[in-house]
Parts: structure tokens; C-alpha cells; sequence
């Protein structure tokens, strides 16, 4: 049997680009989950090993979708050679079970190692610039200017917090926290 796995990081992201290049390969059952590739915890992988055998064939688009670090990877790799398992991976081919294979896919797998150390170094550098600067909040963008909740805040005097939110769009939620930030 052919065995498709899909996975994507966070539960925005889309599965079904991986999905489809799967069922191209003609890939017998699909295996989807949203897990962050730091996750151990990732049931349908688990699911996916405990099902496969001898003879059959994990399919992936990408090394990273599969595997947490290089040293996963190899492990992987390495139970799934010894099970009799191929693994084909679709922006590298089919990994084979050769010295010549092994060297080719720890080759891929370093760089991608490589590549995610290097992402995350540079997001740590980027952050610690940022928080140099003055005008730095952690976190996301606040949604309403200073002068929208003074507004609210004016109106809040004479309105119920209802009122409030249908004239300004400003939940009573922001309109309480708002107030209690005041004093």
C-alpha cells in the first residue's frame, strides 16, 4: 500500500496543497494533521507508523513535514528501512535503502536542519533589535488607536456598554479592560 502524510504547523495554514500533490501519487490512504513539527505528539503519524508494513511506501512532499530534527529523521528512517518500508519524498525523489541513499538523504536532511536553526536565529536576532527600540510592544498590534477607546471612554458617560459597542464597534470586553486600565 501507499501511505501519504500531510502535516502543516499551525491550524491557519492550509493542508490541502500537500494533500493534493498526494493524491497525484496515487496514495492509497492520506494521513492529515495540524501539528507544530516540534510536537512529539503528533497521533496520526503514530497512527501511520503502526499501520505500515513490509512492502508499502510513505509518501511525503517535503523531509520537513515528516520528521521533528535531523536526528528524528534519521531515526525514522532508519526503523522504517528496517521494517521494509520505501520512503519516497517528493521534492527529493525516492529515499533508497543504500549507502549511497543514506548519505544523499542525511546530506538533505542536515540542510534542512540547517535551514530551520537558521530561521529561528534569525527571528531571535530580529526580535532583540526590535525590542531596542522605543516604541516596542511585544505581542499583536493593538487594535484601536488611543483616540478610539478615548472616544468610547467619553461615551461610556452618557451610553450603556451596548450602546457603546454598536456605535463604535468596540466590544465591552475592550471597553471594561479599557476602563479598569484607567482606574
Amino acid at each position: 500500500m501507499k501511505f501519504g502524510y500531510a502535516r502543516v504547523s499551525t491550524q491557519g495554514q492550509d493542508l490541502q496543497s500537500q494533500v493534493n500533490k498526494l493524491r497525484e501519487e496515487y496514495c492509497d490512504e492520506i494521513f492529515e494533521e495540524k501539528f507544530t513539527a516540534t510536537s512529539s505528539d503528533r497521533p496520526e503519524f503514530q497512527k501511520l507508523l503502526n499501520q505500515i508494513e513490509q512492502g508499502d511506501t510513505l509518501v511525503v512532499t517535503k523531509l520537513d513535514r515528516f520528521a521533528r530534527s535531523a536526528n528524528d529523521a534519521t531515526s525514522i528512517i532508519e526503523d522504517l528501512f528496517n521494517r521494509g518500508v520505501r520512503v519516497h519524498v517528493l521534492n527529493m525523489g525516492i529515499v533508497e535503502d543504500t549507502p549511497t541513499g543514506r548519505l544523499i538523504f542525511n546530506i538533505m536532511v542536515s540542510f534542512a536542519q540547517f535551514e530551520r536553526d537558521m530561521i529561528v536565529e534569525r527571528t531571535q536576532e530580529g526580535k532583540e533589535i526590535a525590542k531596542k527600540r522605543n516604541d516596542f510592544r511585544e505581542g499583536r498590534p493593538k487594535k484601536y488607536q488611543k483616540k478610539q477607546i478615548d472616544h468610547a471612554m467619553e461615551l461610556l458617560n452618557e451610553h450603556s456598554y451596548k450602546e457603546v459597542e454598536r456605535l463604535t464597534g468596540i466590544s465591552k470586553s475592550t471597553l471594561i479592560r479599557s476602563k479598569r486600565k484607567r482606574g
